[in-house]
């Protein structure tokens, strides 16, 4: 799931462009969340995170610190900005012989973007790659 091959396969559905990640996974790392932006040919958008909380094969969680468009970051802390968290967090459970991926996301209020709305759409299409891939 994490390794940058089928990293790449399954996150494909959050960017036609293509999505892919560069920092590291353990506890404190930072990581951009990183993929072509739909708006400018060449031009990089994406995610600015931390991992709050790594533990291998249980649990990861990633908090969303801000945004970068056309190569440009933009935290969503401090002076100026609006100041709410995000996180994306992902619980392993074994179930019936297999690994159970629970995804959960959550969100302050003035956050950006709704992610309830990302939900929906994406992420069903996200997850029955990762299923499709695990299952190779």
């Amino acid at each position: 799931m994490l390794e940058d091959e089928t990293y790449r396969e399954w996150t494909s559905a959050f960017s036609p462009e293509g999505s892919y990640y560069e920092g590291g996974w353990n506890e404190g790392d930072e990581i951009l969340f990183l993929g072509g932006d739909g708006n400018k040919e060449g031009a990089v958008s994406g995610m600015i995170s931390r991992i709050k909380e790594s533990k291998p094969f249980d649990f990861v969680s990633i908090q969303h610190l801000g945004e970068i468009h056309n190569g440009e970051k933009k935290l969503w802390y401090g002076e100026g900005t609006v100041n709410s968290e995000a996180f994306e967090n992902y619980t392993f459970e074994e179930k019936d012989g297999g690994t159970e991926v629970i995804v959960d996301l959550t969100a302050s209020d003035g956050f950006p973007y709704n992610m309830e709305e990302m939900f929906k759409d994406m992420w069903p299409k996200a997850l029955q790659s990762l299923k499709e891939i695990a299952e190779r």
